[in-house]
């Protein structure tokens, strides 16, 4: 199987600079991956170095926390978009999921993918660390319910990213037409195959280079 079209290759640290997108993009236009995941400063230098190729720009929103509000992440992804973002990978309100305020987990999940309606898709990162099982399928059931292309394990920033029991939990919960992406802490091709094997359709890393050079 190629791994590498399932990789989205990420850098999302406060202290990126230019030339480190610039490298970003170059990398994924050598390996082949599915995209370059960037904070939304970057889209648009990202766009443009990769235009004419078939590696898509990613971007994040409400990232790390998710505590904005619906109404800032809608504006987040329109402003991504129109800047070159086609894949949205957007945090959801973690406080709210935990109250079991269900009616707004869903309605900030529908606001940005309402946002991206035919122009993005939209990965819904529920930051499955922070959460118990039946709170990780409700928040993928909510991302299913309002409409979202793929759910996503982690962001990278909390307690630790993915693990193939939260891929199984996820899979298992949004069925087989939502996407699954498992991101945080996957650095080695066993780690790539393991969270492939447990139902993970994307994988996110900063070690993407690491992992397909040897």
């Amino acid at each position: 199987m190629n791994y590498t079209k399932l990789i989205d290759h990420t850098l999302l640290s406060a202290d990126t600079k230019e030339n480190e997108i610039i490298n970003l993009c170059e990398e994924a236009k050598k390996y082949g991956f599915a995209s370059v995941c960037v904070n939304p400063a970057w889209v648009s230098l990202s766009a443009k170095l990769l235009n004419d190729t078939d590696v898509n720009v990613c971007t994040v929103i409400g990232f790390p926390l998710g505590a904005s509000t619906p109404e800032t992440k809608a504006f987040e992804a329109k402003n991504a978009i129109e800047n070159g973002a086609v894949e949205i990978d957007t945090v959801i309100n973690i406080g709210a999921l935990k109250d079991k305020n269900d009616a707004l987990v869903e309605e900030d999940i529908r606001a940005v993918v309402d946002a991206a309606k035919g122009k993005a898709l939209v990965k819904v990162i529920i930051e499955a660390c922070l959460l118990t099982d039946e709170e990780e399928v409700r928040a993928c059931e909510l991302s299913v319910k309002a409409g979202a292309d793929y759910v996503k394990t982690s962001t990278g920033f909390s307690l630790y990213g993915a693990t193939v029991e939260d891929v199984v939990i996820m899979r298992n919960a949004v069925g087989p037409s939502v996407g699954v992406k498992a991101s945080g802490g996957v650095r080695n091709i066993d780690d790539i195959k393991a969270m492939v094997d447990a139902g993970a359709s994307r994988i996110g890393t900063s070690s993407a280079v690491k992992i397909f050079e040897k």
